[in-house]
């Protein structure tokens, strides 16, 4: 196995910096944004992002997560039981602009079932999207409006996102 470093500790602040920059900059009613961060590297990079807009402008917007275990279209070959961590969505998203923010695309899945549970919720003025890598190999129509890193993949490549919160550091590694 060959890994391949994409992203170090500073390279994914950087990255979120930068992008919490765009989204800044394209919201100018910051107040009817709200944040829902795809369980589990989504909601990590979700708190980031909500901790550096709070730092930038001063104002604290609706954060949540989305756990998309029951709207995933694979769940059966991956277990016979899905993992429910519970979805953590204590406010109205009708008519917000909701930014569902997670670590890796890759085919699109995981955000078409994400959508799914946020209709379950309630009905979103907009939604965008926000990720960390970009990695290709869509399967259905959905890119990010906000992307950290595009790395060219092979479908046979793995690619790691690492989190201080969840593993003890911050790193992006593509996996050969």
């Amino acid at each position: 196995m060959i890994t391949e470093k994409i992203l170090d500790d500073q390279g994914i602040q950087n990255t979120l910096e930068q992008l919490t920059q765009d989204v800044i900059n394209h919201h100018k009613n910051i107040q009817q944004l709200v944040l829902v961060g795809i369980q589990t590297g989504g909601a990590f990079l979700a708190e980031r992002i909500h901790r550096n807009i709070k730092n930038t402008l001063n104002v604290s917007i609706p954060i949540g997560s989305v756990n998309i275990a029951l709207y995933r279209d694979d769940w059966t070959k991956i277990s016979y039981q899905p993992i429910l961590q519970g979805t953590n969505i204590t406010f109205s998203v009708d008519d917000k602009d909701v930014l569902l923010i997670d670590d890796v695309i890759f085919t699109g899945r995981t955000v078409r079932a994400a959508m799914d549970a946020l209709f379950d919720i309630g009905r979103p003025g907009q939604i965008e999207l926000a990720v960390l890598v970009d990695r290709g190999h869509r399967e259905l129509p959905v890119q990010p409006n906000y992307c950290g890193k595009v790395i060219q993949t092979k479908r046979s490549q793995t690619v790691n996102v690492y989190l201080k919160e969840n593993d003890g550091q911050d790193a992006v590694e593509l996996v050969s």
